[in-house]
């Protein structure tokens, strides 16, 4: 995307917000402050340093403005002739303190986990300390002057500048975008840079101006206690501090100096919010890669003989405490299937998914004996980020919404494919095209929060596509959709199936939504799979009671208005609930004293058909399986 889209773009976001009342207003301050401090000095510094004992202590008068002082300059002079100096040291200040700030509020997303939770402690600490005694304590350790001055106000300004970007960053560093970044392999420079800045830019903008103005209240406050600059410089704190024991005689004079600090403080705060409103969305760009780099293919994958894409076996994800929510599941997923994954809310089924894209946060543990995609272990596969499309439930989590879709597309052809900036931005807005986004090359330049919700999950079945997907996996993807939208998406996704031979495994609660779009189902109950059978025996066939309550829970367009729905008593178990038993027992009506001592494996119940139950449903008719026999032995006892 070209580099003066985005100038264009913050041109006019400043021109506009500056038409405002409050940008006028800042605009015409800033200038007359800019105007002051660059011409006060030349124009008026003679008269400031002036001395005429003729006129010692005058009050106001049309030679002396707001009178004179003891040794008979003029005061009004000497105010303007401040500025220059206040400003200077104020903004010197004002870096010391934001620079560290953003050091100390980032480091704990990028640095290793111990030294994050020391820093995050040290800035807890030294926020908690009052502020004006850490700034006097600053004071007195770098001693009376300027540079002592600079440095206790900046140094103070540090540790509440951090909590602040310490705050905004770890809510931006848990989205999936910063996440889908890691995998890409971004260093931690260009994260902090182009994912985790711009997205805390507008608050940490208005922040530190505002700030800035408070910079200049505790400068000037230690020059008026004589702490700061001395004779024969001065500042508008050291004037206030001259002309205090005359403000019953000259109140001109001692106040002056003291509305100029206000003054100037109010500006800054008004430069701010015309800053964070103007410029806090504006994502820094990533540099051009070298000239002539074309796209390098992927190496050729090593191929499971029998023709299974991804294959898990005793698959679990684990959380301190011993704390298990995925459970020792197996699964095996052939090239171009599609499969279904569905049981209630907390049953595991989006943690599975994330272990196979290896993207389970801190601090789960992903454990398996066997753990394989397209031949390879996808915890140290880099091929994950072109082979491998996720498709999370809330694309505007998924998206960075300080960065351009066609941009965010871009990102993973250059990173893994070795695109130039071109050749991705290309093939952006050919995958916009492919998911059927209305005029690509214009949405490519817009940001998430300008499309639809329909057309931003399309967006991110695009990204999935900026590669060569054999695995798709879809998190819920209609589930914040309308009845329309939602039929848009399954077909695309059905289409982007038939044409690039890709795997589907489609997380849902719908069962409607798996029946329509799926070939096989996987139902998960407590962090298990407790049964998995073709769609088409699922609304008739089942045989786990688990399976047949969720679609006897579930109405259709033939069912009598006045039937009772299904209902499961109780509540799935939490992780570390689970005992020896079958996890479904307490709420299963066919459990008997088996089924609450000992847990039942998945076993063969008919042709690819399993289950994991001592007693399933119609079992008695599929003799020869492990489960039929357990079902017949009980059943005669």
């Amino acid at each position: 995307m070209p580099h003066h889209d985005h100038d264009s773009s913050l041109r006019h976001r400043l021109g506009r917000t500056l038409r405002t009342p409050i940008g006028i207003t800042a605009l015409a301050a800033c200038l007359l402050v800019a105007l002051v401090a660059v011409l006060g000095p030349v124009l008026l510094g003679d008269r400031a340093a002036r001395i005429d004992t003729d006129a010692i202590n005058q009050g106001s008068s049309a030679a002396h403005l707001l009178g004179t002082d003891q040794l008979g300059r003029d005061i009004a002079a000497r105010v303007v002739v401040a500025t220059r100096l206040t400003l200077r040291l104020t903004l010197l200040a004002a870096v010391i303190g934001v620079g560290g700030g953003l050091l100390l509020g980032v480091a704990p997303a990028v640095v290793g986990r111990r030294l994050g939770r020391l820093i995050t402690a040290t800035v807890g600490v030294l926020v908690a300390f009052p502020g004006l005694l850490f700034l006097l304590f600053l004071a007195t350790i770098f001693g009376v002057g300027s540079t002592g001055a600079v440095l206790a106000v900046g140094l103070a300004m540090v540790p509440p500048m951090a909590r602040l970007v310490q705050n905004l960053t770890a809510s931006v560093a848990g989205s999936d975008y910063v996440a889908a970044a890691r995998i890409l392999g971004v260093g931690r420079f260009k994260l902090v840079v182009r994912h985790l800045l711009p997205n805390i830019a507008e608050p940490s903008v208005l922040f530190a101006t505002q700030a800035t103005g408070g910079i200049l209240v505790a400068f000037s406050g230690l020059s008026f206690l004589g702490l700061g600059v001395q004779p024969p410089q001065y500042d508008w704190g050291r004037l206030l501090n001259e002309q205090l024991n005359r403000v019953f005689v000259n109140p001109a004079a001692a106040l002056a100096p003291g509305a100029a600090v206000v003054l100037t403080g109010l500006m800054f705060g008004l430069a701010g919010e015309v800053l964070a409103q103007a410029g806090g969305r504006r994502a820094p760009q990533a540099p051009e890669p070298a000239p002539g780099q074309q796209p390098n293919p992927s190496e050729e994958p090593a191929v499971d003989g029998d023709g299974v894409l991804v294959r898990a076996r005793d698959l679990r994800v684990t959380f301190p405490g011993g704390r298990q929510a995925v459970r020792g599941i197996s699964l095996d997923i052939a090239r171009g299937e599609a499969v279904g994954l569905v049981g209630e809310s907390g049953s595991g089924k989006s943690l599975s998914a994330l272990a196979l894209a290896d993207l389970v946060p801190h601090p789960g543990r992903v454990t398996a004996g066997t753990l394989r995609f397209d031949g390879h272990d996808p915890r140290d596969d880099p091929r994950l980020g072109t082979e491998l499309a996720m498709v999370f439930q809330d694309p505007m989590a998924s998206l960075n919404p300080a960065l351009r879709v066609g941009r965010q597309l871009a990102e993973v052809a250059e990173v893994h494919l070795g695109a130039s900036r071109a050749q991705g931005s290309a093939r952006a807005v050919d995958r916009l095209r492919a998911v059927r986004i209305p005029a690509p090359e214009r949405r490519a330049r817009q940001r998430p929060h300008e499309y639809s919700g329909g057309m931003r999950q399309r967006a991110v079945i695009a990204m999935g596509l900026m590669g060569e997907p054999k695995l798709i996996i879809a998190d819920e993807p209609t589930t914040a959709l309308d009845v329309a939208v939602q039929e848009q998406v399954l077909d695309l996704l059905a289409e982007v199936r038939e044409d690039s031979g890709a795997a589907l495994l489609l997380i849902s609660h719908d069962l409607a939504v798996v029946a329509q779009v799926c070939e096989r189902v996987l139902v998960m109950y407590a962090g298990r799979i407790v049964e998995d059978l073709p769609v088409t025996a699922l609304l008739g066939g089942a045989a786990h009671p688990y399976t047949r309550a969720l679609v006897g829970a579930v109405p259709t367009m033939t069912t009598d208005p006045g039937t009772e729905l299904a209902t499961i008593p109780g509540r799935p178990p939490e992780p570390g609930e689970t005992g020896g038993g079958c996890p479904f027992a307490p709420r299963c009506e066919r459990a008997r004293e088996r089924c609450h001592r000992t847990a039942p494996e998945l076993s063969d119940l008919g042709p690819d058909r399993q289950v994991a139950c001592w007693f399933p449903v119609g079992a008695a008719a599929a003799g020869g399986s492990v489960a039929a026999t357990s079902y017949a032995a009980e059943a005669t006892s």
